[in-house]
């Protein structure tokens, strides 16, 4: 029998530690995230609208008379699907589309839109106090500015 001369070196980990932590913390973005929606779509249903239609009404709120690729921008979306989105909402009687300068079709609230938007907003209100309640304001006005620093761009860095 021989001897094993000596042990092989252990393989190096696929990932750092600095690696690991960032995916850790992209992870756990991803969930408070995800979390918020899913508490924001069950409460938003109980006043007859979703996320993505509130959200709609908010940046449309913001910004009269937007263009839908203004919008589709504003709500992290692209122009087909925003564009689908603003038909279901002028099919409610949420919003009217107008025409504007040269092919440009402009968004604007109705009345019906700006009650759907008023009791969304009062939900959301309530689930993200709930959800940055444990943080105090100097907490959440340092959450706010690292997350603006690494979202400024809109792009990933890497």
């Amino acid at each position: 029998m021989t001897a094993n001369p000596s042990p092989s070196p252990t393989p190096p980990a696929p990932f750092s530690s600095a690696a690991a932590d960032l995916e850790e913390l992209g992870r756990a973005v991803k969930e408070a995230q995800y979390r918020h929606h899913r508490a924001l779509d069950t409460r938003l249903a109980a006043v007859g609208t979703t996320l993505a239609q509130w959200d709609a009404l908010r940046a449309i709120a913001r910004t009269p008379g937007a263009s839908a690729h203004e919008l589709a921008l504003a709500t992290f979306q692209g122009d087909q699907s925003f564009g689908t989105l603003a038909s279901r909402l002028a099919a409610q009687h949420l919003i009217e589309r107008r025409p504007g300068r040269g092919r440009r079709i402009e968004h604007h609230l109705t009345a019906t839109g700006e009650q759907v938007l008023s009791a969304g907003t009062t939900v959301a209100r309530e689930v993200l106090a709930a959800s940055f309640g444990p943080l105090d304001d100097g907490e959440r006005a340092v959450l706010l500015g690292l997350l603006r620093r690494i979202g400024g761009t809109g792009e990933p860095t890497a």
